[in-house]
């Protein structure tokens, strides 16, 4: 089966639809990659949707707006991945679609809303699309997140010591999948680390003005402004005294908590500090929280992903903060290496993952493991628009796949 992927995390910068080839060998899952395009929301729908977000207010009109925006972008996005990767001969798309609330109170998650109308993406593409994605999770008790804990898992599952996937996006989310030596045995265990880029983004766009060329800031492009900057201990410190650090996983979170006001709340105690000086201290919050999560499970190698692998600065920082503290007895730390090396494009990895997890769908399979988002039982995800004049699904394999490989690509994997 061909599938497109599409993905909008937390920092809303952009669509990314990948295309993958989904094939059932036995109990595996072979995933052979067909490129990525990643399209980026227009500047209108964009600051709609950044006046939205929490801690902003909106009203059901702007929803209802957003909602289509969103939704044809997607499917302008579904369209050209299907043309352009999969030559017009894609079987399903599967849309995350764009996450504009997840309600967490009290280490509890009582609902969430995605939007961009899976309708919109199956009348362009004439294909069938799986879409709404976290609800049942957390409907069966879970945290709704993280959910690509499955993909890590099947993906993971076999290789030495105890490997960790890590994606860095807007907020951090971590899959710890124990491994075959003694004294790691156990579930699988999966949960959102804290902010990776969402203050780094927030002071950024907040505080950092406008480049040589007169461009305003949007991100810490390169690892730039940290690297100008020192850390300030004391913001380090209150920032790091926030109680969800020490909150027991599973657990999610999100710009519903770290977001601007919050950010400036924490500064307000800290006096006036260069933009540079704040940036390297959110820099070094991401790396110590990140760092901090994974410690205690004695990881042997940390795969990254998402937008954070892209600062050189975050990921130094990162690997001196697990440097030496890792690892099974005898070993030094633990490797941190991009999920490129295993075959999956840092860059697109979330959107490869729902891939996935429509296929998953599409074949009445469950989509989530219960010791990774909390849930009470494993579910089937989502719900499918039927894209042409019919709907036909194939039929479920005898026994679900319990491992993923990642095959040779058949396509440079583009962006754009």
């Amino acid at each position: 089966m061909r599938v497109v992927g599409l993905m909008s995390g937390t920092s809303y910068d952009a669509i990314d639809a990948a295309a993958a080839d989904l094939s059932l060998d036995g109990g595996t899952l072979v995933l052979t990659p067909l490129g990525m395009i990643s399209t980026a929301y227009d500047d209108d729908l964009r600051a709609e949707l950044a006046r939205t977000l929490p801690p902003g207010r909106t009203d059901l009109a702007t929803v209802c707006r957003l909602d289509t925006g969103i939704g044809r972008a997607f499917a302008a996005a579904a369209v050209r991945a299907d043309e352009e990767l999969c030559g017009g001969r894609a079987d399903l798309v599967a849309s995350h679609g764009q996450t504009v609330y997840h309600w967490a109170e009290d280490g509890r998650v009582h609902g969430t809303l995605q939007i961009g109308e899976a309708a919109w993406i199956a009348e362009a593409t004439g294909r069938p699309v799986v879409s709404g994605f976290r609800t049942r999770d957390v409907a069966a008790g879970g945290q709704g997140a993280p959910l690509v804990s499955i993909v890590d898992v099947m993906w993971l599952r076999g290789r030495p010591g105890v490997p960790v996937a890590l994606n860095l996006g807007g907020i951090g989310n971590v899959t710890v999948v124990p491994g075959r030596a003694e004294g790691t045995a156990g579930e699988p265990l999966a949960f959102d680390t804290g902010p990776a880029n969402a203050l780094i983004d927030a002071a950024v766009r907040a505080l950092a003005g406008r480049d040589a060329s007169g461009e305003a800031y949007a991100m810490d492009a390169g690892g730039a402004l940290a690297a100008r900057g020192v850390v300030h201990p004391p913001l380090l410190r209150r920032l790091l005294d926030d109680p969800y650090y020490a909150r027991p996983a599973p657990k999610t979170t999100g710009k519903e908590l770290f977001h601007l006001p919050y950010l400036r709340s924490a500064l307000a105690s800290s006096g006036p500090l260069p933009a540079e000086d704040v940036v390297a201290t959110l820099t070094r919050l991401t790396a110590r929280t990140v760092a901090e999560a994974i410690r205690p499970f004695g990881a042997t190698e940390v795969i990254a992903s998402g937008g954070g692998t892209r600062n050189p600065v975050l990921m130094d920082w990162l690997r001196e903060e697990l440097d030496g503290s890792c690892g099974s007895a005898g070993s030094v730390g633990c490797v941190v290496r991009s999920s490129d090396e295993l075959g999956l494009p840092a860059g697109a990895k979330e959107a490869y993952a729902f891939a996935v997890l429509g296929w998953l769908t599409a074949h009445g399979l469950p989509g989530t493991v219960p010791s990774c988002t909390g849930a009470r039982h494993a579910s089937v995800l989502g719900s499918i628009t039927p894209g042409g004049p019919g709907l036909l699904l194939p039929r479920p394999p005898a026994t679900a796949p319990v491992r993923l490989t990642v095959a040779e690509p058949a396509a440079r994997c583009r962006t754009r």
